[in-house]
C-alpha cells in the first residue's frame, strides 16, 4: 500500500517531498521531547507538592498526638482516677475516660493494665488489647491503631502510683470526613487517606515511603506514599496522598500552544525549501532504472552512463553484481543445504534425501533412519571450550562418513547426526549394522593435545516396518534414541511400538500439567513435625498433591520428575512457596512451614525474589519458613551453591538438609554450610526395630548435627518403638504416620487443635 501511494509525480517531486517530510519528522521528534519534558516538569512540581503536603500531614497528626497525649497525661496524673484504676472501679473510670473523650474530641478512650485488660468508656468498639501491648511496655506513646473498621490515631500516657499501673490511651478515628478536613489545608487539590499496609493493592504497597508513583486509573493520578508510627503489631500503615496529574499539567496548556504554533510555521518553511533541491540528480538515474527493469525481465544487460561522478560507480557497480549473482546464488543454495561447520548435509537436505529413498525403495528392501546423540558433548564444551567442541563434531563427521561409505550422514544440529542407509536385503543382520555404526564412535580424540574419550548414543528406526514415511520415521528414530540415552551411554536402540505409546503418555501428562499450572489444579497436604524434647506441634511440611480431573489422585512420584525434566518444576515450586506461606499465616505463630526446593528450581534465577514475595504477600515472618533442599543441588557448581544458601539465609529463612545420608559426600556439606536442620532418611529409621547397626547411624549422626550446632529430623517415622529409639538417641524432631498422614488444609484446624489438648492435659499431668 505505502509503495503505491509512494509512486506518485516525478522524481524531483518525490525527492522535494521526501526532504520535506525528513524536516517535518525531525521537528516532531523535537516538539514530541520538548513536550515531554514539559509534561515531566509539570509531573516532578506536583510530586513536589505532593511531597511538601505529607509533610504538613505529619506536622498535623504528630500536633494532634501530642494534644490527645497532654490531655490524657492530665487524667493520668489525677489521683482520683489513679485510685479507681488501682482499685478496679470500673464505673469511675469509664466515666472519666467518657468525660476526657468529650473534652478531647477524640473518638475513644480506653485503659490498659500490665496484665493486659482493657477498660473502655462503654461507647468505643471492642478493641485487642494484645497487639498494643508490646509497643506500650516499650514506651511508645503515640501511633496508628484500628479501632473497630477504622483507622485511628492514638495518644497514651503511663498511670503511675508511684510505680507503674497501665497505659492511659486516647484514640482518634481518621475517617473519611476527618481526611477530607485534613486534605483541605493542602495547598494543592489532593485525596488524603491512612490505610493498613495489607489493605492496600499490590502496586500501592510495594510502593517505597516517599517515593510518588503513577496509579493504574485510566486517568493519570500522582500517589505519594508515607509510613506512619504505629502502636498495633503487624498494621504498618501507610498516608497516602492522590493528586490528578491531569491538574498539575494544566497550567502548561498555553506554553504548549505557543510551540505547537512555531512548529506549524517551522513546518511550512521546510516544505517550501524542500521542492528546490532535487534538480540535478534525476537525468542518469532513469536509464540506470531502465536497465535495471531490464535485468528483472532476464533481457540482456544494456547500461551506458559516461559519467565519474556517483551515478556512473553505481552503474559500474551494477555490472559487477550482475556478473556475481550467479555464483552467489549458487553459494546460497549449497549453504541452505549443509551444515556450515562439518559440511555434511542439514536436516533440510536430509528430509529430502529420505523422501526419496522411500520414494525408490522396492518390495522387500529395508531403510534403516538412525538418530545420533553424542554422550556428555556439554563437558567437553565446558571443560576444554568450544572450539574443542567444533573440533570434536568436525572429527566426528569424518568418522562416520569414512565408516559407513553407503551411508547418507547428516548433522542435524548441536551434537545431533542423522544417517540413512537404503537399499538393505531382508535377510540382511540388522543387530550387525547396528553394531558397525555403534564402533564408528568410543574411540579416543586428541584436541590440541587432549585426549577426549567419545561415545554415543544410537536410536534407529527401520521402514517399512516401523513407518512408510519420513516424518514417522524420523520420530520414531527419535524415541527410541530417548529410550537409549535414559538406559545409559554408549549404547543403541531399535523402536518399538511401545515407545510411541510411552512418548504419548508423557506428552499427554505434559499437557495436562500445564493446565494444572495454569487453572491452579493442585493442592497442598501437610504432615506434621513433632518436637520430641518439648513434646509439641513444631509444624508442618507442605507436600503437593494433583487430584486429577479424569484419572484421580496422581502420585508425585509419577508427575515430578517430568516436571523436572520438563522445566515445570519451576513455576509448580513458585506456586507452593506461595501457598503454603498464604496457609501458613492462619496457623499459631509458633508453628513452621517446610517446603522443598527442587534442584531445578534451586537452580533458576530469581529464587530469592519468588521467596520474598511470598512472605511479602502473605505476611508470614522469614523464620517460620524452612527450606528443604537435597545434597544433588552440590553437584553442578558447590561454590555457586553455598554462595545462594547463604542469600537464603540472609533473607531470615531456615535452611533443612533433607534425605540425608543417601549421597556420597553428606560430611563435606555438612563442613560447608550451616544447615539449620538435617533430615534423617526413612531408610534408617525403617530399620531400627531390626538387626543391625541402623541404632548406631541414628546415634552417630545427632551427635555430630549436635556438635555442628544442627537439629536433626527423623522422617517415616510409623512405630511407637522407633519413636522412643529416636528420643533415647538425640533425635528432636519427628515425622511420619505415626503423628498422621499428609491432610487437608480444611482438616488441619482439628489437627492443631487435638495437639494443643496433648499439650495442655501433658501440663495438667
Amino acid at each position: 500500500m505505502w509503495r503505491s501511494i509512494w509512486r506518485f509525480g516525478s522524481l524531483r517531486l518525490r525527492i522535494g517531498v521526501l526532504y520535506a517530510l525528513l524536516f517535518a519528522a525531525v521537528l516532531a521528534a523535537v516538539m514530541t521531547i520538548v513536550d515531554a519534558g514539559i509534561e515531566r516538569f509539570g509531573e516532578d512540581a506536583a510530586s513536589r507538592d505532593l511531597a511538601a503536603n505529607a509533610r504538613v500531614f505529619d506536622e498535623i497528626l504528630g500536633l494532634r498526638a501530642r494534644q490527645m497525649s497532654g490531655s490524657a497525661a492530665v487524667l493520668a496524673s489525677d489521683f482520683g482516677f489513679r485510685e479507681a484504676f488501682a482499685t478496679q472501679d470500673r464505673p469511675t473510670i469509664a466515666s472519666a475516660l467518657r468525660s476526657l473523650k468529650h473534652r478531647s474530641g477524640a473518638g475513644g478512650a480506653f485503659a490498659v493494665g500490665l496484665d493486659g485488660t482493657l477498660i473502655g468508656d462503654g461507647a468505643s468498639p471492642n478493641f485487642d488489647v494484645a497487639t498494643i501491648w508490646g509497643a506500650l511496655d516499650a514506651g511508645e506513646d503515640q501511633g496508628i491503631i484500628r479501632l473497630g473498621d477504622t483507622l485511628a490515631l492514638a495518644a497514651a500516657s503511663p498511670i503511675e502510683a508511684p510505680d507503674l499501673l497501665g497505659w492511659l490511651v486516647v484514640a482518634q478515628p481518621l475517617d473519611a470526613t476527618e481526611m477530607e478536613r485534613l486534605a483541605a489545608l493542602g495547598a494543592v487539590e489532593m485525596n488524603a487517606t491512612i490505610s493498613a499496609r495489607s489493605d492496600l493493592p499490590d502496586w500501592a504497597a510495594n510502593a517505597e515511603p516517599g517515593e510518588v508513583v503513577e496509579g493504574p486509573e485510566d486517568e493519570p493520578v500522582l500517589h505519594h506514599f508515607s509510613r506512619l508510627a504505629t502502636l498495633q503489631e503487624g498494621l504498618s500503615p501507610r498516608l497516602a496522598l492522590a493528586h490528578p496529574l491531569g491538574e498539575a499539567l494544566s497550567r502548561y496548556a498555553t506554553l504548549r500552544y505557543q510551540l505547537a504554533a512555531i512548529a506549524l510555521a517551522g513546518l511550512a518553511l521546510i516544505i517550501a525549501l524542500g521542492f528546490r533541491i532535487s534538480g540535478s540528480i534525476t537525468g542518469p538515474l532513469g536509464r540506470l532504472d531502465a536497465a535495471v527493469r531490464a535485468f528483472a525481465r532476464g533481457e540482456e544487460l544494456s547500461l551506458e552512463v559516461r559519467t565519474d561522478d556517483e551515478v556512473g560507480r553505481l552503474s559500474s557497480s551494477f555490472k559487477a553484481m550482475v556478473g556475481a549473482i550467479e555464483e552467489r546464488e549458487r553459494q546460497i543454495v549449497h549453504v541452505g543445504l549443509h551444515d556450515g561447520l562439518t559440511g555434511l548435509p542439514n536436516r533440510k537436505l536430509f528430509v529430502e534425501q529420505l523422501s526419496r529413498a522411500l520414494a525408490r525403495r522396492r518390495t522387500g528392501e529395508r531403510l534403516l533412519v538412525a538418530y545420533v546423540d553424542l554422550d556428555d558433548f556439554k563437558v567437553v564444551n565446558d571443560t576444554l571450550g568450544h572450539p574443542a567442541g567444533d573440533a570434536l563434531l568436525r572429527h566426528t563427521a569424518k568418522d562416520l562418513t569414512r565408516c559407513l561409505p553407503d551411508a547418507q550422514i547428516a548433522r542435524l544440529g548441536g551434537d545431533e547426526f542423522a544417517i540413512l542407509i537404503d537399499g538393505i536385503d531382508p535377510s540382511a543382520n540388522l543387530a550387525a549394522i547396528a553394531d558397525n555404526m555403534q564402533s564408528c564412535f568410543g574411540r579416543p580424540i586428541t584436541i590440541d593435545g587432549v585426549t577426549a574419550e567419545t561415545s554415543a548414543s544410537v536410536g534407529i528406526a527401520i521402514a517399512p516396518g516401523d513407518g512408510e514415511d519420513g516424518v514417522t520415521l524420523m520420530k520414531h528414530a527419535d524415541l527410541a534414541l530417548y529410550r537409549s540415552k535414559r538406559e545409559g551411554k554408549a549404547g543403541h536402540h531399535f523402536f518399538e511400538p511401545a515407545l510411541d505409546e510411552q512418548a504419548r503418555m508423557r506428552r499427554e501428562m505434559e499437557l495436562d500439567l500445564r493446565l494444572a499450572i495454569r487453572d491452579g489444579g493442585f493442592e497442598l497436604y501437610f504432615q506434621p513435625l513433632y518436637n520430641l524434647r518439648d513434646d509439641c506441634l513444631q509444624g508442618f511440611e507442605a507436600l503437593i498433591r494433583w487430584p486429577h480431573p479424569r484419572r484421580g489422585m496422581i502420585s508425585p512420584a509419577e508427575f515430578i520428575p517430568l516436571a523436572e525434566e520438563t522445566g515445570l518444576i519451576v513455576q509448580i515450586g513458585e506456586w507452593v512457596l506461595r501457598e503454603a506461606c498464604r496457609i501458613a499465616t492462619r496457623w499459631p505463630e509458633n508453628l513452621t512451614v517446610a517446603v522443598n526446593i527442587s534442584p531445578r528450581q534451586f537452580a533458576a534465577p530469581g529464587l530469592s525474589s519468588t521467596i520474598l514475595q511470598a512472605l511479602g504477600q502473605s505476611g508470614l515472618a522469614p523464620n517460620r519458613l524452612e527450606l528443604e533442599i537435597t545434597e544433588s543441588v552440590f553437584i553442578a557448581n558447590i561454590e555457586k551453591t553455598l554462595s545462594a544458601l547463604h542469600g537464603l539465609r540472609d533473607l531470615g529463612v531456615k535452611i533443612a538438609l533433607d534425605d540425608f545420608g543417601t549421597g556420597y559426600s553428606s560430611l563435606s556439606y555438612l563442613r560447608s554450610f550451616p544447615f539449620d536442620k538435617v533430615k534423617i532418611d526413612r531408610s534408617f529409621v525403617r530399620d531400627l526395630t531390626e538387626e543391625g547397626n541402623a541404632h548406631a547411624v541414628i546415634r552417630a549422626i545427632t551427635t555430630l548435627a549436635e556438635a555442628l550446632g544442627m537439629a536433626t529430623l527423623a522422617e517415616g517415622v510409623e512405630l511407637p518403638e522407633q519413636c522412643e529409639i529416636l528420643r533415647r538417641e538425640g533425635c528432636q524432631f519427628i515425622q511420619g504416620y505415626l503423628l498422621s498422614e499428609p491432610v487437608e488444609e480444611h482438616r488441619l484446624a482439628g489437627l492443631i487443635g487435638d495437639y494443643a489438648e496433648i499439650e495442655r492435659s501433658a501440663l495438667r499431668a
